[in-house]
């Protein structure tokens, strides 16, 4: 697994998956004019690309690489670089819908093929009062995820609706990663 998500790895857990833990250290700012949609997909697989030089061709039989961004009107929100950075997100988020889009990659290192699909989805938040938005910058559940709000955490009370995969907000969008794991001729128990 290219990523440290905890929530990635409950999913692996859930999955029944055998998994080792190697997150991707690389640049992870979008090149000039990259849509979201491009992003996530292109994240999602430099991240298994990255592992691969890393292992310095002993490869394992799978690697799993998947990326998570929020956007608004096409901007990309990634990771806050600080508190002042998640506050201008959420006061961005607040109100409004913004779409959540997950892409998973997955490379068989039998056929050498990598599989990336990608999925979005759309979340609205409810209008956050300045106090509202200060709480929930105090908890720190802000750092280190994309568009600073974990939904399946505090940031769940401020969502009113939601279009699209709960799992894929959250980080693995679960039907498309058990179909790529199918059709890549993965064997459960095998």
């Amino acid at each position: 697994m290219a990523s440290g998500s905890l929530r990635r790895q409950e999913y692996f857990r859930l999955l029944g998956l055998p998994f080792t833990i190697m997150p991707a250290k690389l640049d992870e700012r979008p090149m000039a004019g990259q849509a979201p949609k491009e992003y996530s997909a292109d994240m999602a697989v430099r991240k298994i690309n990255t592992i691969i030089d890393q292992l310095r061709g002993r490869i394992p039989r799978w690697i799993c690489g998947a990326d998570t961004v929020i956007a608004v009107d096409g901007e990309i929100f990634g990771k806050p670089a600080d508190r002042n950075d998640a506050k201008s997100m959420i006061e961005t988020l607040s109100g409004r819908e913004h779409d959540v889009i997950t892409s998973v990659a997955l490379f068989n290192g039998k056929s050498q093929n990598i599989d990336c699909r990608t999925v979005e989805s759309a979340v609205t938040f409810v209008e956050l009062s300045g106090e509202e938005i200060e709480w929930y910058l105090n908890t720190g559940e802000w750092q280190g995820v994309a568009g600073s709000y974990k939904i399946q955490g505090l940031g769940g009370c401020f969502v009113s609706t939601i279009r699209g995969s709960f799992s894929a907000i959250v980080g693995l969008p679960m039907h498309e990663f058990y179909r790529m794991l199918i059709d890549s001729g993965y064997q459960y128990g095998a």
